[in-house]
Parts: structure tokens; C-alpha cells; sequence
């Protein structure tokens, strides 16, 4: 069984694209004719009728780059926030990616302690046991996570990863504005509240390393702050990082590359709403034609980091 690790980089190699679509879906950035079509194929029940039309949306978007783009990264709050049924279509968009040979990352940041947080790695990456069945209840190949609760929180999640081949990605740097706030707080050693937990997180993935080099328990580091991220990477050799932060939030791909290895390698960079909302800015293109706007920005966003892999600005 390949581990995590292996399986993203493997993907990256073989698409030569260091990237994974957010999938954050809020109906204003689904095509009016498709929320329509669901309205009144559900008369009287908006929920189903959202819960539908965010389906066809995240599937046509997967069809559109899944020979471009190794992973998806679902964020549950978005699926959340519309109810019951969009939790569903959010585990049937997981299998759905997944049966097109994307990879899955869980963007769920989960935080707690003890079988609370078994519950949470099981429920999202492992699997539960109902009247002697083991069950994959959401079945990602990854989730993010909240170490901030130090290894209590960390530990079962790193069991299933060790168990069943996963990954996590714990936050490190975040890349909102007052990530600051706390996060470059001064230790009485002299390290940042960052550093600190980067090396949290070499240390906990110390026994996951694949046979790539990089090891399953990973971090998120924004891609808003490059001259940290190449501090955080000589910290964490062999984690993968996870890089947020590309495109809506302002960050360009000089910025985004800035933790990956001297290689080239170990870090992927997500977009979201520049993806999903591509076809906004394409007077070109009918609103029928919303994945193909998805997939010419997936192209470009490609182009761009692998371009900016090669003249390196931050180092």
C-alpha cells in the first residue's frame, strides 16, 4: 500500500501540474440555468434543489480538468452551511473525484482531543465500525487539520494514516491577514508560535515517509507570506505543504512556489474560486460553457507555477 505521500507526488509527476481544485461551492457561483433546472425539477424543496444543482457543478468541473488536476480539495463548511443534503452530495463528490483517479483532500480543519478526534479521522479518512461492518463514511484520502491542540489532537489521525495509507495537513502559516496575530508570536526560545509548530510537524511525520521522500503528515503554509514559506520548507525537509492563498486571495505563482523543495517538488497549490468562477470573466464563453472556462484557468494556473518553478524569485 503507497502511502498518501507517494500517491500526490506520483499524481504531480505524472500530470507535471503541482495543483488542487477547491471545490467551495456557494450557489452564486453556479451558472443561473442549472440552479433554474433543479428549482424546478424540486418545487417546493430549495434545499434539494441546491443540493442538486452543486452536484452538477462539482461533476462537470471534475470532468473538465481530471486529466489535468492530481487532487480536489472539498471544503465541508460550504456543504455544511446548505444542510443534510449537500453533505451528501459532498460524499458523493469525494467517490465521484475519486473514480475519475483524482485524489481527495478533506478541507475540514478538524480540532479536538482524545476519541473525539478518533471520531473525526475515522469519520473523514478511516472508517467506522456499524453492527460489525467497517464503514468508509466520507472515504477523502486526506484532511487538514488544527494541531494547535498539540499531539493529543494529531496522534489518531496519524494512527489512520499509518494504518490505511492517508494524509494530513496541518496548519502552520495560514494565509488570512491576522494570521500574524498569533501565529509570529516570540517563544522564550526565539522561535515564532510557526516554527514552533512546523517543527511539531516534521516531528510527527518522521515515521510516514514514503518512497518519494515526502512524508503523509503535511502542512498548510499561505502562499501570502513567500519569504516565510522558504523558512518554514528548510524546517520540513520532507513534509509535503499544502499552499493556499493562490489567485482570489492574491497571491501569484512567483509567491505560491516559494515552499516547494530546490527540486521542484513536495508542495501543491490550491485555487478555488479563480476555478470555479472562471467563467465570470469570460464574455467569450456562453455560461454553458462554465467548465471549459475552468479548465483554460486550471491550464494557465499550470503554465504559471511551472514557469515560476523554473525562475525561482523567492530562495
Amino acid at each position: 500500500m503507497r502511502n498518501f505521500a507517494d500517491q500526490l507526488t506520483d499524481k504531480i509527476a505524472e500530470l507535471n501540474n503541482p495543483t488542487v481544485m477547491g471545490l467551495d461551492p456557494k450557489l452564486e457561483y453556479i451558472p443561473q440555468y442549472i440552479r433554474d433546472k433543479h428549482i424546478a425539477a424540486n418545487p417546493g424543496d430549495a434545499e434539494q434543489a441546491a443540493a442538486d444543482a452543486i452536484y452538477e457543478f462539482n461533476t462537470s468541473l471534475i470532468d473538465a480538468v481530471c486529466d489535468i488536476v492530481p487532487a480536489i480539495k472539498p471544503q465541508f463548511a460550504y456543504y455544511e452551511m446548505y444542510g443534510v443534503k449537500a453533505i451528501e452530495v459532498l460524499k458523493k463528490t469525494i467517490e465521484y473525484a475519486q473514480s475519475k483517479g483524482m485524489l481527495v483532500i478533506a478541507d475540514a480543519k478538524r480540532n479536538d482531543i482524545g476519541t473525539t478526534a478518533t471520531a473525526y479521522s475515522e469519520g473523514i479518512i478511516g472508517s467506522t465500525d456499524v453492527e460489525g461492518q467497517k464503514i468508509s463514511m466520507f472515504g477523502a484520502d486526506c484532511v487538514t487539520v488544527n494541531g494547535y491542540l498539540g499531539v493529543d489532537g494529531i496522534k489518531p489521525f496519524t494512527d489512520v494514516c499509518a494504518r490505511d495509507g492517508k494524509g494530513i495537513f496541518a496548519l502552520v502559516r495560514t494565509s488570512n491577514p491576522s494570521a500574524g496575530d498569533l501565529q509570529d508570536l516570540k517563544l522564550e526560545d526565539g522561535r515564532t508560535v510557526y516554527e514552533a509548530m512546523a517543527d511539531k510537524v516534521a516531528e510527527w511525520g518522521a515515521d510516514l515517509v514514503g518512497e518519494n521522500g515526502f512524508s503523509s503528515v503535511g502542512a498548510v503554509v499561505g502562499a501570502t507570506w513567500p519569504e516565510q514559506a522558504v523558512e518554514i520548507r528548510k524546517r520540513m525537509p520532507t513534509n509535503l505543504i499544502l499552499v493556499p492563498g493562490y489567485g482570489a486571495q492574491g497571491a501569484g505563482p512567483d509567491a505560491a512556489v516559494a515552499s516547494f523543495t530546490a527540486e521542484g517538488k513536495g508542495s501543491i497549490v490550491n485555487a478555488s474560486r479563480s476555478l470555479m468562477c472562471a467563467w465570470k470573466k469570460r464574455e467569450d464563453l456562453a455560461p454553458e460553457e462554465f467548465a471549459k472556462a475552468t479548465r483554460d484557468e486550471a491550464i494557465d494556473m499550470r503554465e504559471k507555477l511551472n514557469a515560476a518553478l523554473k525562475d525561482r524569485k523567492y530562495v
